[in-house]
């Protein structure tokens, strides 16, 4: 994808092709080393704890080689796994950065994992050496099983990673081609699937995916908030930063008024979450809107709707001046980019923020794709779509309905390797032509933006043949405060003839019925049910006559999440 003739946001990487790299790409520790050539004195890893703690480049790449030299003088070498677990912190991408300039692969686990879960993963990827924050360190101390080190993460528990450091050694550099992370996306128990990624997938992903076009500047702010060790924070926040120089500020909860101070005293500019974090932003702005009254919430509703126009058609972004005091009070101002991933955005959600002036945009991927391989253009954005084909990415849409409807399949330098020691759930990925398949349904348009309509595993198919995608009637409730979770699924309506109805999952927004997170909504049940299912009635009469909700399920408690905030459908029982 490399032309001489073109500027490209990788065209800067020719100055030090065959000085800090020789291959099509760097590795991941041949870029962070040209990275801290260019700005080694710019701040690299920051955090807020209390006050400000944050690494410059030059810093960091200092800690990072010391790594290294440890973990080589302890036999790490080539094809080596190496285990990450924490809290999103400094240290985290320290050693993450450090078992890739051993040579070695980094496994990431999640950190909400339990520790059997964490140990299972540790066995699965044959990692020798873990490093791990305060939750789970003393449990493996005491019990390493086939550990050789447990490290901490944390100064005061133990071997402390900015503590290390060995001699002087040779280390190995390894190529593009060879294997950088194996990421764990599902089946912590039992037999997980490790997706297999190479230093080539990481850095092409981050590159191309910056090819949309989607400027990332080296006085950008990141936001980490979502965990590290997932494929949209570990690509889109860490590996973007690093990749021009930009900082990385640590988010260390998901609650909005935690978020709205680290975001102000950040200073943030890149801004990646996933749509229930966006939701709950936009619903407190919005909020604040209605209270100042109908009069002028009608008249601000009205200047949106212009400053959209304006954005969409003119190419001119006038809201971030008109409605400066608003973004200001929500501690929006510094945003220049606002991007979600993780599961599909409304459309209506989308479109209120650019209303707002924020640039927003919606991308989409997979982990088995590195995992960005669709992002909106900042300057051609469709609110429906999730996004534009990057370049570099073949993308086709397998078998399609007559709607244009299929399985959407990709193929490109993005593409994983297979999962890790699995021949064959690895081949059971690919189509016969090596294209692999997402599992996800969607069509494309002739300007190649991916529409997606939901899971292949989900969908469900009426008595009358129609095809219906719960993830589309999902998005219809996502403004709405009172709802906290929603889970669209079939159930049989008549069991003689199998007849499948849809059916609504809800679990209540404790705050919006008098109680908390920790007490669930309090409010007289009769009440709940009756605005939950008037809710209902006002979405159906927006649905098509095949895709309306015909049960709804008022649940006690909340479902279980993944640390992307998606519902675990699959754990929840019939």
């Amino acid at each position: 994808m490399r032309s001489a003739n073109t500027t490209t946001p990788w065209t800067f990487l020719e100055e030090y092709r065959g000085k800090l790299y020789h291959g099509e790409w760097p590795t991941l520790p041949e870029l962070f080393r040209i990275t801290t050539a260019r700005h080694g004195e710019r701040p690299c890893f920051t955090i807020f704890d209390p006050g400000k703690i944050s690494l410059n480049y030059r810093e960091a790449l200092r800690l990072v080689e010391a790594v290294a030299r440890w973990l080589h003088s302890k036999g790490i070498r080539k094809d080596d796994k190496v285990a990450v677990t924490g809290k999103n912190i400094p240290e985290w991408t320290v050693a993450y950065l450090g078992v890739l300039f051993a040579g070695a692969t980094v496994v990431p686990i999640d950190v909400q994992l339990k520790t059997e879960e964490v140990e299972n993963l540790v066995a699965a990827s044959k990692a020798r050496i873990l490093f791990t924050d305060e939750e789970k360190f003393q449990r493996f101390v005491d019990t390493p099983g086939r550990l050789e080190q447990i490290i901490s993460l944390k100064k005061g528990l133990g071997t402390y990673v900015y503590d290390l450091d060995g001699p002087a050694a040779e280390i190995e550099e390894v190529g593009e081609q060879e294997l950088a992370a194996i990421l764990f996306t599902s089946g912590t128990m039992g037999n997980p699937k490790g997706v297999m990624l190479t230093h080539q997938n990481l850095v092409s992903d981050c590159f191309l995916s910056q090819g949309t076009p989607l400027d990332v500047l080296y006085t950008d702010v990141f936001y980490a908030l979502l965990p590290l060790h997932h494929a949209y924070t570990m690509l889109a926040v860490f590996i973007e930063s690093i990749s021009q120089g930009a900082e990385l500020v640590f988010g260390k909860k998901m609650v909005t008024q935690v978020i709205l101070k680290d975001l102000k005293q950040g200073k943030i500019t890149m801004f990646l979450g996933v749509p229930m974090l966006f939701n709950k932003l936009l619903a407190g702005i919005l909020r604040g809107i209605r209270q100042k009254g109908p009069v002028a919430y009608g008249l601000i509703s009205f200047l949106m709707g212009i400053s959209g126009f304006i954005k969409k058609v003119f190419k001119v972004n006038p809201g971030g001046k008109m409605f400066h005091a608003i973004l200001e009070k929500a501690s929006l101002t510094t945003l220049r980019i606002c991007i979600c991933g993780g599961g599909p955005l409304a459309p209506s959600v989308f479109k209120k923020y650019n209303q707002l002036g924020i640039d927003f945009v919606q991308g989409y991927g997979l982990t088995e794709a590195s995992p960005i391989t669709n992002i909106n253009p900042v300057n051609h954005y469709k609110e429906t779509s999730v996004g534009k084909v990057i370049p570099g990415i073949d993308m086709k849409i397998l078998d399609p309905d007559e709607r244009g409807i299929g399985e959407v399949a990709v193929k490109g330098p993005v593409v994983m390797q297979g999962y890790f020691e699995m021949p064959e759930e690895t081949a059971a990925s690919f189509t016969s032509d090596g294209y692999l398949k997402t599992g996800d349904l969607g069509y494309m348009d002739d300007e190649a933006y991916l529409y997606l309509t939901g899971r292949a595993k989900n969908m469900l198919v009426t008595e009358g043949g129609k095809n219906v995608y719960p993830e589309e009637i999902e998005n219809e409730f996502q403004l709405y405060e009172e709802i906290e979770q929603i889970l669209v699924r079939g159930f049989i309506q008549d069991e003689k003839m199998k007849v499948e109805g849809i059916e609504a999952l809800v679990y209540p927004a404790p705050e919006q019925f008098g109680g908390s997170a920790e007490t669930g909504p309090t409010a007289p049940k009769e009440a709940v049910r009756a605005r939950i299912e008037a809710i209902i009635a006002e979405v159906n009469q927006r649905l098509r006559p095949y895709q309306r909700i015909e049960r709804t399920v008022i649940l006690d408690k909340a479902m279980e999440m993944t640390t992307t905030k998606k519902i675990k459908r699959d754990s929840i029982s019939a």
